[in-house]
């Protein structure tokens, strides 16, 4: 057989492996259907694929459930991706930093993706999403309807535009991470707007009880050159002049609050002002929005670049955005709305399963096209708490949603939308709904019985939680420690907090990390946390793409490291790893070993001395 003929018979084989259709004979209009039907069930559904929605169902996957994740763009990642390239924001302060599989993707892309490029780093979310067996991943797919079971969704309706596919995909529990939330075509309560200022007594909220809410952003990214060229906006664009920018711009006289004006100067990149679309429905009038976003964005590069002060000089538009990034449009109702009050008082809920930490950020609905402040910050504390009654139906029993769909008031969601929170919410919904699943109930009894279990199985996903530390594992509290200094790495404090490391350092090879029991114990694996250096926010990808110096891992990672038990006399290697590149590794044994000692012996860092550890747990 020619290379040839070896080549097409290998590819007739693959596409038959994937379920492609071989036909003998050419397809006709007699033949061949423009558009096919496609039936799918799952155990829990999740529409939307942003960050929340990412970490809904790979949380959901993990623990048991099959996944069916519908996105309707051609990459994952929502106002993080390449489309659009919002910056991951969240909590501020370093011991805050947000952990779980929002954690775990930045930390593959630190590796995978050094010079930090955007479509690698799109990639990068798809590769978690992919790599998870029980998830099914419909890529330009919209959901377009729900089916009903009397007050259950029973299954939703999507078009796949690629595929030219109707799916109906059945399902359990369901869950809107899509931001707009489509799934309230199942009737589910929501609100879009802002409510008045009497209602939950907001004192940050002037006025309200309209439709009007913040609006969406394209955002620019210039680049440093050699030589210096003028720009000409297209001739539809915008055409500024000094007198469009013409206002005063006072500070705030109080402290924790903060004025944001337009910033009309290449200085951090950060063009998040160019906004417009809040006294527009940001849903229904996508299109038009887009277009004025457009012309504002153009104008705006125009008026900076050409400007006589010589602000751009040595810049070039590097790339603008062609989609817009929302900040806000429908919230739906659950049994507890989040308020001004309840994030700036803490969060001291008995159900927390989030955290969020970024100001009470107010945009005013007219945006770009007022003269004046367009923003306005309420400082907030850091890890306020967020509660799982905020992330499911009071009415529809089986939808769960996350993401800047929950139920909050405008005030309360101008905090939560970003999207390191709204990674956090995910993964706590994701979790939920597979928990719902495992015990064949609804949310709400997850917040009735098995509230504690959904706390204690995020904790050990590397999500922290507020007011509250993880508990070890019984192997592990019941284990005699070689040093007294190992005492931290079972306290359940899994960062440095308040000025305590809550760490081991060790060298590579140190024989330093060891449990033992009085008796043999049956081990059937391992949990680690490894530093992977949270107080550096550089994991988040850039506002610039394209940096020419590469970054690095964190060099206090262990990069190499192993797990020994002890049979009888003798040292074991039950586990090793020599290209480490996550914070938490859960590791499964081959199989299950009876010892009375177990080690954790690390053999290399990514460039440190020493290598630092968290947390070990025996399981």
């Amino acid at each position: 057989m020619n290379k040839f003929l070896a080549v097409s018979a290998a590819v007739t084989a693959a596409l038959i492996c994937v379920g492609q259709p071989v036909s003998a004979q050419m397809l006709t209009e007699q033949t061949e259907k423009t558009i096919i039907d496609k039936t799918i069930e799952a155990d829990v559904v999740v529409a939307g694929g942003g960050l929340a929605g990412v970490c809904a169902a790979v949380s959901a996957a993990r623990h048991g459930s099959k996944v069916v994740l519908v996105q309707d763009r051609p990459v994952l990642g929502g106002n993080a991706s390449s489309e659009i390239r919002m910056g991951i924001c969240g909590s501020k302060g370093d011991q805050y930093a947000e952990t779980g599989i929002l954690e775990e993707i930045q930390c593959k892309n630190f590796y995978f993706n050094p010079l930090q490029r955007y479509t690698i780093w799109d990639d990068m979310m798809y590769t978690t999403v992919v790599e998870e067996k029980n998830i099914t991943l419909l890529l330009n797919t919209s959901v377009n309807g729900v089916v009903m079971d009397g007050d259950r969704i029973a299954a939703v309706k999507a078009w796949n535009t690629n595929a030219y596919t109707n799916y109906t995909i059945k399902g359990k529990m369901f869950v809107d991470c899509t931001g707009d939330g489509i799934l309230r075509l199942s009737g589910a309560k929501f609100r879009i707007g802002r409510e008045l200022p009497s209602e939950f007594n907001e004192t940050y909220l002037s006025q309200g009880g309209d439709s009007l809410t913040m609006g969406n952003s394209i955002l620019l990214q210039l680049r440093k050159t050699e030589e210096d060229h003028p720009f000409k906006a297209p001739d539809w664009a915008y055409h500024f002049t000094d007198e469009d920018f013409g206002y005063p711009t006072p500070k705030s006289d109080t402290p924790g609050i903060k004025f944001n004006y337009k910033k009309l100067y290449p200085k951090d990149q950060n063009f998040w002002w160019i906004e417009y679309g809040g006294t527009r429905s940001t849903v229904h009038d996508a299109n038009d929005i887009q277009l004025e976003l457009k012309k504002i964005a153009y104008g705006v590069w125009e008026y900076m670049k050409n400007n006589p002060d010589g602000r751009c000089k040595n810049y070039d538009l590097d790339w603008i955005g062609s989609l817009p990034g929302k900040r806000e449009s429908t919230r739906f109702i659950g049994p507890h709305i989040l308020t001004q009050n309840d994030v700036t008082s803490g969060g001291h809920f008995e159900d927390v399963v989030a955290y969020g930490g970024w100001t009470l950020d107010n945009h005013d609905p007219e945006a770009f096209h007022k003269k004046g402040r367009i923003s306005v910050e309420h400082t907030a504390p850091s890890g306020f708490g967020i509660p799982f009654d905020c992330l499911y139906s009071v009415n529809v029993p089986n939808l769960l949603f996350a993401g800047r769909d929950i139920s909050a008031t405008h005030m309360g969601m101008s905090s939560t939308r970003v999207m390191a929170t709204c990674a956090l919410l995910g993964q706590a919904a994701g979790t939920g709904a597979a928990l719902a699943v495992k015990y064949d109930t609804t949310p709400s009894v997850i917040r009735k019985d098995h509230i504690a279990e959904l706390q204690s199985v995020l904790e050990d996903d590397d999500c922290m939680l507020p007011y509250r530390w993880r508990k070890p594992s019984e192997l592990t509290i019941s284990a005699k420690i070689a040093a007294d200094t190992l005492e931290v790495l079972r306290n359940g404090v899994d960062r440095k907090w308040d000025d305590a490391d809550n760490g081991v350092w060790v060298a590579p090879d140190e024989n330093l990390i060891e449990y033992q029991w009085k008796k043999p114990v049956t081990l059937s694996g391992a949990r680690i946390i490894f530093d992977s250096d949270l107080k550096y926010r550089g994991k988040r990808m850039p506002k610039l793409e394209g940096l020419t110096d590469r970054v690095v891992m964190p060099e206090m990672m262990a990069k190499g490291f192993r797990i020994e038990v002890l049979e009888g006399k003798e040292w074991k290697t039950v586990y090793e790893d020599d290209c480490n590149y996550l914070r938490l590794r859960k590791i499964e044994f081959s199989e299950p070993v009876s010892a009375k000692a177990m080690r954790l012996v690390v053999t290399s860092t990514w460039g440190g001395p020493k290598a630092h550890i968290f947390a070990l747990d025996a399981i």
